[in-house]
């Protein structure tokens, strides 16, 4: 909330700047800027880009979505969203009968060259603008206003495809396949963290997960840098790669941490994970290397809750206690000889849980709540503070 707050209270500031700097209203803010929102310049291809305003208000959506705090929904997430929203509707044009921006990029892809500007929209700057305009809809909808949610739903339908090379995979944009490695898979957004394209969708949506994936590890990380593992962690978990996003995330804490766990960056082990060894201090690869622990724990992404969805088989033995799933659920959960044996669920705020049944087709018991089981999903309706139990009866 302290991050929120801040980007809450500069929107005085950062409307300023969109006004000044893109000529339209609604809400854009700068990618390199002091800490009271000002531009601060660097490559324009990031620094100005008009979609950086989007990725900042996924912060105040899952807030929203994990805390189920409709008071903060309606004060603080809609409005901000609101504004994001409709500067990208306000900067985006028709052409073709799609809709897009007249220039587009994706982050550091061919550096600060005339090359980096692409003429077609980047999977990038579309995966940013359809999560926007999708946030703002699922927003809309809740505080009841029917016609916003509309207009924002009418939007994405605009949107191009995603753009899959040859092969099925994400690219940067058409006709630019991800040929080269490079620490920034923003080609992928789509994938994680937006969610815009997850495993739950079928076949078609887990073969672009999949081929996507194969796609960078083909190419290989001689560009990478730490921060890159811990996002492949965290891209494989949502793959249901247990094993793959296990190694990533090894990876990245035995070779690119210090001894006083500080990412530095570049490979410090010597053995070829990157081509970079150098040592800057980058706090970012460690929070995501944290998220890619929890993403094989538990995820929530879907408004199901799963446990355990990409854990190596080797882990016979895990457990966690009061992780947080969308919902406002806390969730402690154990495995045992490769089977999860208990989950204890606390609703904090009330409402309908629907978690994938994680006992593997045995049967169980449910202490503390009614329940129902349609296709696998286990739903119960919860009051707030109610603690539900579910143990493995087999």
């Amino acid at each position: 909330m302290g991050y929120l707050n801040t980007l809450f209270s500069q929107q005085p500031v950062n409307e300023k700047y969109t006004r000044r700097f893109f000529g339209k209203d609604g809400l854009a803010v700068p990618g390199v800027c002091t800490l009271t929102g000002e531009p601060m310049g660097g490559w324009i291809q990031y620094s100005l880009s008009p979609t950086v305003s989007a990725w900042l208000a996924q912060h105040f959506y899952l807030q929203w979505k994990f805390s189920a705090d409709r008071k903060f929904l309606q004060s603080m997430a809609y409005p901000y969203l609101r504004k994001v929203a409709g500067f990208l509707e306000n900067i985006t044009v028709m052409k073709d009968g799609i809709r897009t921006l007249r220039i587009s990029s994706s982050p550091e892809i061919y550096d600060n060259s005339l090359q980096a500007w692409f003429h077609t929209l980047t999977n990038y700057d579309r995966s940013l603008i359809d999560f926007a305009w999708k946030a703002a809809s699922e927003m809309a909808d809740s505080l009841g206003h029917t016609e916003e949610a509309t207009h924002w739903t009418s939007l994405r339908e605009q949107l191009p495809p995603f753009d899959l090379d040859s092969s099925g995979a994400l690219s940067f944009a058409h006709g630019f396949p991800y040929n080269v490695s490079h620490r920034h898979f923003s080609n992928l957004m789509a994938i994680h963290p937006l969610g815009l394209i997850d495993w739950s969708q079928g076949e078609k949506a887990r073969a672009i997960i999949r081929t996507s994936i194969h796609r960078l590890d083909s190419i290989g990380p001689a560009n990478w840098c730490g921060y890159s593992y811990a996002w492949e962690g965290n891209l494989k978990a949502r793959a249901r790669d247990g094993a793959g996003a296990a190694k990533d995330l090894r990876i990245f804490a035995e070779c690119f941490c210090l001894r006083n766990t500080f990412h530095a960056n570049g490979d410090q082990s010597g053995t070829g994970k990157s081509g970079f060894t150098y040592r800057p201090f980058t706090l970012e690869g460690n929070f995501a290397f944290a998220a890619g622990i929890q993403e094989m724990l538990l995820q929530s992404q879907t408004g199901v809750i799963e446990i355990f969805p990409a854990v190596p088989d080797e882990w016979k033995e895990i457990s966690f206690r009061t992780l947080r799933a969308q919902g406002a659920f806390l969730v402690s959960a154990n495995r045992h000889n490769g089977h999860t044996i208990r989950l204890n669920i606390r609703s904090e705020r009330g409402g309908l849980l629907r978690i994938s049944n994680p006992f593997e087709g045995r049967s169980f018991k449910v202490s503390g709540a009614s329940y129902s089981e349609k296709q696998g999903i286990i739903y119960i309706q919860t009051r707030p503070g109610q603690e539900i139990s579910m143990q493995s009866a087999g």
